[in-house]
């Protein structure tokens, strides 16, 4: 990989920052700490204090980062070619990699309270987040107008958010095969559920206009 200019490498420049606390939290999931971020960047807490206030805050970027990881990770393993198959096994893949990824597991240890509450948190920034990530997907299934000229579809990005996170936030089953194969599959019936409607590989010919009459 080509190494990147000189100001990735910036310990004051925010993409230092946010990879230094998502290096830290694939260790200690919430418990990052300012000072540490701190040491990890060779800067002060002053510094981190007056850009983002608070750890908690560094937190919710790096998780942010660490979501959008997942969505470029899947679309380099299983893209999506704009219909239901292709975005179902992206979004599988997508909590495939959630799944296995070392923060999930870390969070899992340090705040198993805080894992419990992401399974049914119904607002928030992150929640928003994945939900921008989901929507954008799913635009190509209403090629005029997009999402926001479907009601219906549009709701299925929440739909879908909450289905997948059982499937994404289970790292207790990574390393068993036969669990994270059944995670899959349940996550893939029930996406092919939200998105029948849409899916045009399932839709009834349309009737030839042209047919002769029996």
């Amino acid at each position: 990989m080509t190494p990147g200019p000189w100001y990735d490498h910036n310990p004051y420049g925010t993409r230092q920052v946010i990879g230094t606390v998502r290096a830290l939290m694939r260790t200690d999931g919430l418990d990052v700490s300012l000072t540490a971020i701190a040491r990890g960047c060779g800067t002060s807490r002053n510094f981190l204090y007056a850009n983002w206030r608070s750890a908690s805050a560094l937190r919710l970027l790096a998780l942010k980062a660490e979501l959008a990881h997942a969505f470029g990770t899947a679309d380099r393993t299983h893209p999506s070619d704009g219909t239901v198959r292709g975005i179902t096994g992206h979004l599988v893949q997508v909590a495939r990699v959630v799944r296995r990824h070392p923060t999930t597991a870390s969070v899992a240890r340090s705040s198993p309270a805080a894992l419990a509450r992401a399974h049914t948190a119904v607002d928030g920034p992150l929640v928003r987040a994945a939900i921008d990530l989901i929507s954008d997907l799913l635009h190509p299934l209403a090629p005029h107008g997009g999402l926001w000229s479907d009601p219906a579809l549009h709701s299925r990005a929440w739909k879908i958010l909450w289905v997948a996170r059982p499937a994404a936030l289970c790292p207790e089953a990574v390393g068993d095969q036969d669990r994270e194969e059944a995670l899959d599959r349940a996550l893939t019936g029930l996406l092919d559920d939200l998105l029948a409607p849409w899916d045009s590989a399932r839709q009834p010919p349309a009737p030839d206009s042209q047919a002769p009459p029996r």
